[in-house]
């Protein structure tokens, strides 16, 4: 993991080192004061030598202003540098996440991929920043200040650093009770952003409900636990600063009472012992930001753990020797077919069927029986586990999956529209289409009056998931979307059972007009929408009972022609005659 992580440093590593050597000269700054100190009190002041206290004053100041340049260069790049690695990280993410399969988002929340990429990419870079940067300083410091204290007294200088081991010891001991109350912080604050990010989203449904309470409920059940969480990572982390302030503040004692001892026995002068209270701080001072620094360490490993988990994730992938589909012409071919979504129960068993070129096949039947896991086996959404689905002959995993979903086009109930213009939605189908193809497009699936009534036409922002579109306009638009594409191969998952009858028949002439000269899957469970397609198969329990034309299962007079009884019999009887 720590390759991983240094190897974002890469693209950055002139900036890196620059900001390494300021932190460097910064830390070599500090040991100017105690020398100056010393020298004036063992020398300048007793010899009233005026002219050099005034001259080593502004050598002082004037390494004082420099250090200051320093230090705005390290906090401005050094952090520049941070946000670059965190934005690349970022990009890396997010990249990653378009190549993982339905499988992966099927167990995972919005709102805790969103706080994956926010609040752990922002530790990441805290750590990336002042990581090194704190390292090199105290490192430098502390060395320093052994090397100038050793100047002053030897013994007193290793009856001090003979405490070192015992901080260390006690920060050790501590550092795993951190780490772990942290990474369960981590864990809090992601579930309350995934309560927050549903709870949001489904605004419009708890305000329909009257359920805000129960909403407030939920949210308050997490934001409870992260409070517990923090409670307990504020608890391990007080616990930390406060043992390693009390160890810290021992040596002071310790230089105070044995420098004190040294100057009554004259093995150190006045001058010494006093440049030596002065420049332990030199000591104290890069020890305590290296204590400090664990917090902030622990902060960004629990965060790059994080994104580690995500980055190693396995993403999509073609299959060795796979090869662009072209353009297919859409035969379809299910060969004893079985799946079940990684549970132990299968939802589709052994399934067969075929679909001719050019030919509509419907699939009807009761809700979870695997009629919409057909669906996203043929564009590869999921990997079949026993049998094949052949294209034109070809075993769809024989083929990219870029290639492959090229050739398919999807319509579903519930449709998908993002925050931007009419225009770019319907860009979506395929993005370097021209205006006037967008226009064909819209005209074809019967939405185009409708945009130019509204007030800045195909300009019009919709809003998230498309809110100021009424329903019928929505999948219109999607619609349009895959008009633009032009597949060969057409899904219709359920694409009109959200909608009234009247906006239904609208949508239909467009989803006609659609179809037309395309392999096309419908999934329905108005019957009405599928009495004319060219082969219907009744789906129950992941299997094939009943295939034929709607006349051939009429004719059976068992599963489907029950439904269709049903169906016209209760609720469309008066508009089948």
């Amino acid at each position: 993991m720590f390759k991983r992580f240094v190897s974002y440093y890469k693209p950055h590593l002139r900036l890196f080192w620059a900001d390494m050597t300021a932190s460097m000269l910064i830390s070599l700054v500090a040991v100017v004061y105690p020398i100056v100190t010393r020298a004036m009190l063992n020398d300048l002041i007793p010899n009233r030598r005026y002219r050099m206290i005034i001259f080593c004053g502004v050598i002082l100041l004037g390494l004082y202003g420099l250090r200051m340049l320093l230090r705005f260069f390290v906090q401005y790049k050094g952090h520049i540098m941070g946000v670059r690695m965190q934005a690349q990280m970022r990009s890396d993410m997010f990249e990653h996440l378009q190549k993982l399969p339905f499988s992966f988002y099927d167990g995972q929340e919005t709102g805790k991929i969103m706080s994956r990429m926010t609040n752990d990419l922002m530790d990441i870079s805290e750590l990336a920043h002042h990581g090194p940067e704190n390292l090199l300083i105290s490192g430098v410091s502390v060395i320093t200040a052994f090397v100038y204290l050793c100047t002053i007294n030897v013994w007193l200088t290793l009856i001090v650093f003979a405490c070192v081991p015992f901080l260390f010891l006690i920060a050790a001991k501590l550092r795993r009770r951190q780490r772990e109350a942290f990474t369960a912080s981590r864990a809090a604050i992601a579930e309350v952003n995934g309560t927050l990010q549903s709870s949001i989203a489904g605004i419009r449904v708890t305000k329909a409900f009257d359920n805000a309470a129960a909403e407030s409920a939920k949210f308050e059940k997490g934001n409870t636990a992260f409070i517990e969480a923090r409670r307990k990572a504020y608890h391990a982390m007080g616990l930390f600063h406060s043992t390693t302030s009390f160890v810290t503040d021992v040596f002071n004692v310790i230089v105070l009472i044995a420098g004190g001892l040294f100057l009554y026995r004259g093995d150190i002068r006045f001058g010494d012992y006093s440049a030596f209270i002065v420049s332990i701080n030199m000591f104290i001072s890069p020890m305590m930001t290296l204590i400090n620094f664990v917090e902030q360490y622990q902060e960004g490993v629990s965060g790059f753990r994080r994104f580690v988990e995500i980055m190693d994730t396995p993403a999509e992938a073609d299959l060795p020797g796979a090869v662009d589909a072209g353009r297919l012409s859409g035969h379809i071919r299910f060969e004893n077919v079985t799946y079940g979504y990684g549970r132990e129960q299968d939802v589709l068993h052994g399934l067969s069927l075929e679909i001719p070129r050019g030919s509509t096949f419907a699939l009807v039947g009761p809700s979870g029986g695997g009629k919409t896991t057909v669906c996203h086996l043929i564009p590869r959404f999921y990997e079949v586990e026993q049998g094949r689905i052949e294209i034109d002959g070809t075993d769809t995993k024989q083929m990219t999956l870029s290639s492959l979903r090229r050739q398919i086009g999807i319509v579903q109930q519930d449709i998908y529209l993002f925050d931007a213009s009419v225009k770019d939605n319907i860009l979506y189908g395929r993005p370097g289409a021209t205006d006037e193809e967008v226009v064909e497009a819209a005209r074809r699936a019967n939405i185009h009056d409708d945009i130019m009534k509204m007030k800045d036409g195909y300009e019009t922002i919709i809003g998230e998931r498309g809110v100021r579109l009424s329903g019928g306009q929505k999948q219109r638009l999607s619609i349009a979307r895959v008009f633009l594409k032009n597949p060969p191969i057409l899904i219709l998952d359920e694409a009109t059972s959200a909608l009234d009858t009247a906006t239904e028949m609208m949508i239909q002439q467009s989803l006609d007009e659609l179809c037309r000269g395309r392999t096309t899957l419908v999934v329905a469970h108005r019957l009405s929408t599928v009495k004319n397609a060219d082969r219907i198969a009744v789906v129950s329990d992941g299997r094939i009972i009943e295939e034929g034309s709607h006349a051939e299962l009429m004719a059976q007079n068992a599963v489907y022609a029950d439904l269709y009884r049903r169906q016209f019999g209760a609720l469309e009887e008066p508009t089948a005659k």
